[in-house]
């Protein structure tokens, strides 16, 4: 049953929430552990979130005996598009002669791999708030029947392998499967709080690697481009998506020394604004941006007016270079992206930047790119 009727308004949109995949394993396990007691299924479990709104959650696939107990609780999102939506979490049970709830990850729970996350390397990938839920579940019920001993709790999910391939979690040193996640307990549509999360993961995990000057890209685009203009980049290289300034504020929090920003003229002439998320229903402004600097160094008229009517970036600078101005729009534009950049940072590392179109290459760099370069070759 769940949360169907708690809704948040986005974009103008009623949207209803979701429960996380930590809600759902410390759903089952407060349910497998009840049966385990009382010797009898439960159709649904309760549970309390951190954001304060109490799930009602189904009981799926009850199993007990009088040694262990399982169940599943089915994930929903609500209407958020996310991968993790319909699949079933498993948690398994048993008493233990040790003392305490012990918490693990089976099938289609990633295993840490690399330091750097939140978990340690060999841990499973559940993260520190569903641990906090599932344990208070469990401990829960045992006061209710008056168990003192300790328990184990087993967290799978038979579809995570497969689901993995589409999160982020190959390329953070999760592996094996997906990990259970959420900081409220409840999903809310178009969140970006967990994706800004994974960011700061990975860049907390360059820093616990050693590193101490980061590439940030912004997409694919970036990707594309450090794999023609130096491989070697990808090691150090986090994908930001839109989240700029988010990165930057990482960046400062885990102590880098520099940063080089690489990035499409279509994202990047953005920050020459000021725009810190570049996602295009939070903010536009490129052909805004580029006619103003175009205008400062001799565009009129008829120029501006067709460097507005711009769709692409592309596009603009088709028109720059056949009027000779793209030099001087891109030394503007430089500047600016440069002097936004160390603002976000306040001065806290050193910051370089590059950006490009798959159409004409680089179109400029600031003063620091060479030596933030240099810095990255002796970290090699």
């Amino acid at each position: 049953m769940g949360i169907t009727d708690q809704y948040i308004y986005k974009n103008n949109q009623r949207m209803r929430l979701g429960y996380t995949t930590g809600s759902c394993a410390a759903g089952a396990a407060k349910a497998a552990v009840w049966m385990l007691f009382a010797g009898k299924s439960v159709p649904y479990v309760e549970l309390m979130t951190p954001k304060g709104i109490r799930l009602h959650l189904e009981v799926l696939e009850p199993c007990f005996s009088k040694d262990m107990a399982s169940c599943a609780v089915k994930k929903d999102a609500g209407d958020d598009p996310d991968v993790t939506d319909g699949i079933r979490v498993y948690a398994a049970v048993q008493k233990t002669q040790e003392a305490g709830i012990h918490i693990d990850g089976g099938e289609g729970v990633g295993r840490v791999t690399r330091e750097g996350l939140e978990q340690p390397v060999g841990s499973a990938a559940i993260n520190g708030v569903p641990r906090a839920m599932i344990r208070e579940g469990v401990e829960e019920i045992c006061r209710r029947f008056g168990y003192q001993g300790g328990m184990s709790v087993i967290i799978s999910i038979p579809e995570g392998r497969r689901l993995a391939e589409k999160t982020f979690n190959p390329r953070l040193g999760i592996e094996g499967g997906i990990s259970v996640l959420g900081t409220s307990g409840i999903v809310e549509p178009m969140s970006e709080a967990a994706l800004i999360e994974t960011i700061r993961m990975e860049i907390r995990m360059r820093h616990t690697q050693g590193y101490r000057y980061l590439v940030l890209a912004p997409g694919n685009y970036g990707l594309d481009f450090l794999k023609e203009y130096n491989p070697k980049l990808l090691e150090r290289c986090v994908k930001y998506s839109n989240f700029l300034g988010e990165a930057l504020d990482g960046a400062a929090e885990y102590g880098f020394r520099g940063v080089l920003l690489a990035g499409h003229m279509g994202k990047l002439v953005k920050l020459a604004g000021g725009i810190m998320n570049t996602h295009s229903r939070n903010a536009d402004a490129r052909m805004e941006i580029l006619t103003a600097h175009a205008a400062v160094v001799g565009a009129r008229g008829e120029m501006a007016k067709a460097l507005m009517d711009c769709v692409t970036t592309d596009e603009a600078v088709d028109i720059l270079k056949a009027s000779g101005l793209l030099e001087a729009v891109m030394n503007r534009l430089m500047e600016r992206m440069e002097y936004y950049v160390n603002h976000r940072s306040g001065g806290a590392f050193s910051c370089a930047v590059i950006t490009f179109s798959q159409k004409h290459g680089i179109l400029g760099q600031t003063a620091g790119v060479e030596e933030i370069l240099a810095h990255l070759r002796e970290e090699e």
